[in-house]
Order: C-alpha cells, then sequence, then structure tokens
C-alpha cells in the first residue's frame, strides 16, 4: 500500500492505535530503580536481562547494563539523552513538594507548557543519568 491509498483508507477515521511503550537507557540499575519506582511510581517489572518501568497501561523498556536488545533505533537511545512527560494529578505546587520530599531538585517552573490535554503547568527536573523529566498537572 503507498501513502496515497493508506490516507484514503483513514480518511476521515481514527487509526486504532494507541501509545503501548518507549525506551530509555540507563546505566545503573539500582539508582535507576530506586529513581523510576520512588519519584515517578513505577511498577517495577523484572524482565530476563534488565528491567521495565510500567505505569499503568503504559510502559517504559529500559535498556542498560547486560540488556542486548534485538532492535534499536538507527541512532540508539542513551543515558541521558531522554525527555519524558508524566501527568501529574493534582496541584503542582504537590509536584514540586514531592521532588523536595525524595531530594530530586526542581530546574525549571512551574510553567505554563501544553501536552495531549492542552495547557498545564509543568516542573522539569533530571532522572539520575541527566534525562530530563517533566511533572505536567492539568489541576
Amino acid at each position: 500500500m503507498d501513502a496515497e491509498e493508506c490516507d484514503q483508507r483513514y480518511k476521515g477515521l481514527s487509526i486504532p492505535t494507541k501509545l503501548d511503550h518507549c525506551v530509555i537507557h540507563v546505566s545503573d540499575w539500582d539508582r535507576s530503580n530506586a529513581f523510576y519506582t520512588t519519584v515517578l511510581g513505577a511498577e517495577l517489572v523484572a524482565r530476563p536481562t534488565g528491567y521495565a518501568y510500567r505505569f499503568s497501561d503504559k510502559q517504559l523498556n529500559v535498556h542498560g547494563p547486560g540488556v542486548r536488545p534485538a532492535e534499536v533505533a538507527r541512532i540508539p537511545v542513551a543515558p541521558g539523552n531522554s525527555n519524558l512527560c508524566f501527568a501529574w494529578v493534582g496541584p503542582i505546587a504537590d509536584a514540586i513538594a514531592h521532588l523536595k520530599r525524595c531530594d530530586v531538585a526542581a530546574e525549571a517552573g512551574p510553567m505554563q507548557r501544553f501536552g495531549a490535554k492542552g495547557a498545564g503547568m509543568s516542573v522539569y527536573f533530571r532522572d539520575p543519568d541527566g534525562s530530563l523529566m517533566e511533572f505536567l498537572s492539568y489541576a
């Protein structure tokens, strides 16, 4: 099927997709597992080698020490080069207080940003490898 044929097939219709997972890369399992479970609330999922971080019905598959993925992007993801946004349910001030309790420095914010549901307030911080993280509140 060429691009025009594909466009005509779904013209005016929703394409039946939703995000299932994406990939990040970490350099230290213990440090990253603690961060993603404690700061971001992930469920830690043990895999044959390494881990995944699950958030309800979405998942971060994690490349890290010992993981040899079968397929990778043309330029594979590396520790510290991801940028992820997590919706915070509640006021952004609560997210900032949570970061302080977890001893995670806010890098920027609060500031207005736009996400999948429109305008919200965001605060930015880093994971242990330096990837940019964002809490976005629509409250």
